[in-house]
């Protein structure tokens, strides 16, 4: 069996490019010698799951998933107000405190299980950052291309995802008309999930669907049960798995696990060629 051809393909933590960038990169200050709330002695360690920044990999996008970046953002530091344009952006927060910013007059800050969305269009600048002075903001920030350019800029946040023990649907698409009850919508066919869960939990994914799944936190094993070749493999925090179906998947976590989905259309070629087979 080919790589392309495999359903499971591991993208292991080692693999990611790490990104530390200057400080002065995002208008910050210079980094503390020593401070007791931060735990990284860089300002940003960011991991990027595709090509992004400095980096340029062979590896771009897998579907419509541009960007999938793991950020952890020291207190009193964050991006200075940047643009952006014709791209979907999601961010999931895991722990700490984001603050937002931006031309269209939205401002807020949000807490862990809450998810951001910004449709770019046209064109909109923001800033976003970790206010607090007492600990560590991390989060999940991802790009979606969206289905056409050009659109009217747009903001809006869930809070409080209900995701313990269950798959929750966070993201969903404006142009799917079961999505009624997700607040997240952007202009592309994918759907995010998310769970937090000491449970085993079954995740179908249909023929003709790819998903791309990140251990945020914990450990978990992840078994096909459809392929004659029964699949498994395992997984820790900051690794991923690329999903292709359709598979019958069972999440068993070896200690809670925190887990990130998000399921689109299934394109030729897409995934990362160092990514392992299951």
């Amino acid at each position: 069996m080919s790589k392309r051809a495999s359903v499971m393909r591991k993208v292991a933590s080692s693999k990611l490019f790490v990104s530390e960038p200057p400080p002065e990169w995002f208008g910050n200050g210079p980094n503390p010698v020593k401070d007791p709330t931060w735990s990284n002695g860089n300002w940003l360690k960011s991991r990027f799951h595709f090509s992004f920044a400095e980096y340029s990999g062979p590896f771009s996008e897998f579907g419509v998933l541009r960007v999938m970046n793991d950020d952890l953002v020291q207190p009193f530091r964050g991006f200075g107000t940047h643009p952006h344009r014709d791209m979907e952006i999601v961010t999931y927060v895991v722990e700490g405190a984001l603050t937002h910013k931006d031309s269209e007059g939205n401002e807020e800050t949000l807490g862990p299980g809450s998810v951001q969305f910004m449709s770019a269009g046209t064109g909109i600048r923001h800033s976003e950052g970790n206010p607090k002075g007492d600990s560590p903001l991390r989060f999940i920030q991802s790009w979606i291309k969206p289905r056409r350019s050009c659109l009217k800029p747009n903001y809006g946040s869930a809070t409080g995802c209900d995701c313990e023990d269950k798959f929750a649907r966070i993201v969903a698409d404006w142009d799917d008309p079961t999505a009624s009850d997700v607040k997240v919508r952007v202009h592309q066919d994918i759907n995010g999930y998310a769970t937090e869960t000491k449970k085993d939990l079954v995740f179908d994914l249909a023929e003709g669907r790819q998903a791309y799944c990140l251990c945020v936190e914990g450990s978990v094993d992840v078994k096909d049960d459809t392929a004659a070749k029964k699949q498994a493999l395992s997984l820790e925090r900051h690794d991923a798995v690329e999903l292709y179906g359709p598979l019958h998947l069972t999440f068993a976590p070896q200690v809670a696990a925190h887990l990130l989905i998000f399921e689109m259309a299934k394109t030729p070629g897409a995934g990362r060629p160092d990514a392992e087979e299951a």
